[in-house]
């Protein structure tokens, strides 16, 4: 097959497009600057808290709604073996943020916090933070290697280019854009790239089931035709996977630096709430057509189409079926646009991704750790070098990647699995200390790690009630990613407390004492006879007045 050019020359025209918006949002940035009291950094980060509420929807809408997230969720649907019921990327992350406006904007936002790590560098000091750090950071370079990856294997099919060109330039321009204007040139460049993926999607759907190769797609819901039916149950044996997945997405979404980024640029906690439920919303419509296309797929006699047998899931072409079904069931011109969906929906998430991973890099390690007396202009020069850094990473994976879904579901597995009770308790349990949250991360990180990861070839040395061999190799079904975050969360509080305890009662020394329990047990009874005082002041105050 021969080079697709007007394809070509549309894929070149959206990234002009996006270049212009990215040079013009940096010239902002630059205005915006004038107008802050902050720092430079600031405005780079979190844009001088004064972002617009519908720009702050569509930009965390656009974060979401990558493109493992479309390609991903199509993948899953057409996958005879999972189904609709395992597409659980539109449900999990509409949850997560609701779940994060109810209960995540308010203590974040109050406080004024630049990074998620924050609170954590704030209570704890820069140990945990730094490791936390770490975890954030692979988990964001992992989401940059699946999205740059969903594009490439678009690329490939439709334009006949190779993957490895379409990866390079990709991440050459969202790198180039970002670089110019941190926040405001990704969160400008996201609007437009949302408008593209809404439309595109959408315009591409129903010539797909008008195509004489497809039969309806209801009729193949529930009945075996050239495949399984694309809505299966999940059967017991597999219900421990899937609550993991569910859990893990929804849960794990609250745990992006990206999620956080937004919402700590708005100018309340009411926007950023409102921000969150109205992304939540149009985050689940826009994974309606990576569903329908899934479900077209599985009902597609591929004999009829140009691709031919065996399919695609023979084929090990899976991860690929988006951009197969547009490529063979389409007109030319029909895939040109879906490719700009997936452009977009790639462009809008990379982009966030490597600013997310720079911001906590030059704020929470180099100022905070390395350089403490650094200025704003050296700390935007961390930035920049930082997302030069981990976009080159980033990749460099996504050449290599063999799932797009795999890999998404492992970023989110990486930030859930090691961050999540940390957050939950550095904002919610006030008795928590850094005794505890060190406890909670190693219990975490050595039980995770000792249940296996097929995906990273880890074999599991603690075989789970449940599983089962497959090709010698023991697989997992029972829910144990979750059962380590619950067994974390209750390390975290028990170890606290007793670290408390032994403090408290003398039992150990305070020369031992590194995170000053002691010293805060005292501020705290210091704290509660003060409030006393007041309280006792009040109720004669208030007896005073009643009798006069």
């Amino acid at each position: 097959m021969a080079v697709n050019i007007p394809g070509l020359v549309a894929v070149i025209v959206f990234y002009i497009i996006i270049l212009v918006i990215g040079i013009w949002a940096s010239k902002r940035s630059k205005k915006e600057e004038k107008k802050c009291s902050g720092e430079r950094s600031e405005v780079t980060i979190v844009g001088g808290r004064n972002l617009n509420a519908w720009v702050g929807v569509f930009t965390l809408t656009a974060t979401w709604v990558g493109g493992g997230y479309i390609l991903g969720t199509a993948e899953v649907v057409y996958t005879p073996t999972q189904g609709l019921f395992w597409a659980l990327g539109p449900l999990g992350y509409a949850a997560s943020l609701f779940l994060g406006g109810i209960y995540f904007v308010k203590p974040m936002r109050d406080k004024k916090y630049l990074t998620m790590i924050d609170p954590f560098q704030e209570k704890y000091g820069n140990v945990l933070s730094s490791l936390l750090v770490v975890t954030s950071v692979f988990s964001d370079v992992f989401w940059t290697a699946c999205i740059l990856s969903a594009l490439g294997g678009t690329i490939e099919v439709i334009l006949d280019i190779s993957s490895y060109h379409s990866i390079l330039v990709s991440a050459a321009v969202a790198i180039f854009y970002t670089l110019l204007g941190g926040l405001y040139s990704v969160v400008y460049t996201d609007v437009i790239q949302l408008f593209f993926i809404a439309i595109s999607l959408w315009i591409c759907v129903p010539f797909l089931m008008m195509s004489p190769a497809v039969t309806n797609i209801l009729v193949t819901a529930s009945e075996e035709l050239y495949q399984k039916p694309w809505i299966t149950e999940v059967d017991l044996e597999h219900l421990g996977n899937w609550l993991d997945e569910l859990f893990i997405i929804t849960l794990g979404g609250v745990c992006y630096q990206s999620f956080y980024q937004r919402v700590l640029a708005t100018s309340s906690v009411r926007q950023g709430q409102i921000m969150c439920h109205l992304s939540g919303v149009f985050c689940f419509i826009l994974g309606i057509p990576s569903v329908l296309i899934g479900a077209i797929a599985a009902s597609t006699d591929w004999n009829q189409t140009s691709y031919g047998f065996p399919t695609p899931f023979d084929n090990g072409d899976a991860r690929k079926i988006l951009p197969i079904s547009l490529q063979h069931l389409c007109p030319k011109f029909i895939s040109v646009i879906g490719i700009g969906a997936v452009a977009s929906a790639v462009m809008s998430s990379v982009d966030s991704s490597l600013l997310s991973s720079a911001s906590m890099f030059a704020h929470n390690i180099y100022k905070k750790l390395i350089r403490k007396k650094a200025s704003g202009k050296e700390v935007l020069w961390a930035i920049r070098i930082g997302v030069l850094f981990f976009g080159a990473v980033g990749t460099c994976l996504a050449l290599m990647a063999q799932s797009v879904y795999e890999l998404w579901i492992l970023s989110a597995e990486m930030v859930f699995s090691l961050i999540f009770s940390q957050l939950v308790c550095v904002l919610f349990v006030p008795s928590s200390n850094g005794y505890g949250a060190l406890a909670g991360f190693f219990v975490e990180l050595i039980m995770r790690v000792a249940g296996g990861e097929p995906f990273l070839r880890i074999p599991p040395l603690i075989h789970y009630p449940g599983g089962t061999f497959i090709d010698g190799v023991y697989i997992q079904r029972f829910p144990f990613k979750t059962l380590t975050v619950g067994i974390s969360l209750v390390t975290i509080v028990a170890v606290s407390h007793l670290s408390y305890f032994l403090f408290n009662r003398g039992l150990l020394s305070e020369c031992c004492d590194i995170y000053s329990v002691k010293e805060k047990i005292k501020k705290d009874v210091a704290t509660e006879n003060a409030d006393g005082q007041k309280i006792s002041d009040r109720e004669r105050h208030d007896m005073s007045e009643l009798m006069s």
